[in-house]
């Protein structure tokens, strides 16, 4: 996995070359993710719980579904490829892209493109990347969400605050 390409780029996400991820995450370099948030019919909001295996983030609530865009990848296939690698699920139709973030500190140095889907059909969580998996009520996830105790990822907690309060995007 510390051996797979990725994109480095710049302040502006336009690409450098592309780099080994262990690289990248050891020199702080920055480089492109994607967040898919899953809801469900109901408006539930799907988070995982990150394998504590993981060298990143290790037990830590995120995301429903994220990953590095691979050198040679797009934003949007990365996407489609993370929901169906991690949670099982093939969208029939493209996922709704809803804002970028920028990189910095706080998302580890990703420039992050987030996306939105319905999914309320059965899920298949790889073992290897997810020891849990939970729908969380929107203003359920807005007050753990705002509790320091919490062990959420930190770019979650940037994803949903800005996915709530979009006026305060950067």
């Amino acid at each position: 996995m510390n051996d797979e390409l990725l994109y480095e780029v710049d302040e502006h996400d336009r690409v450098v070359g592309p780099r080994v991820r262990g690289e990248v995450h050891e020199l702080g370099l920055q480089h492109r993710a994607v967040h898919i948030l899953v809801f469900n019919d109901l408006e539930e909001i799907l988070l995982q719980k990150r394998s504590r295996t993981k060298d990143i983030n290790p037990g830590l609530w995120d995301t429903s579904a994220a990953g590095h865009v691979d050198w040679g990848e797009s934003y949007d296939d990365c996407a489609m490829r993370e929901l169906g690698e991690e949670l099982g699920i093939a969208s029939r139709s493209p996922l709704r892209f809803l804002f970028k973030l920028p990189a910095s500190a706080q998302t580890g140095w990703e420039f992050i493109q987030v996306y939105r889907v319905v999914h309320s059909g059965a899920l298949q969580p790889d073992p290897s990347e997810i020891d849990e998996c939970r729908w969380f009520g929107m203003n359920e996830l807005d007050a753990w969400g705002s509790s320091s105790g919490i062990e959420l990822t930190s770019s979650f907690r940037l994803i949903w605050q800005t996915y709530r309060n979009p006026e305060t995007a950067g």
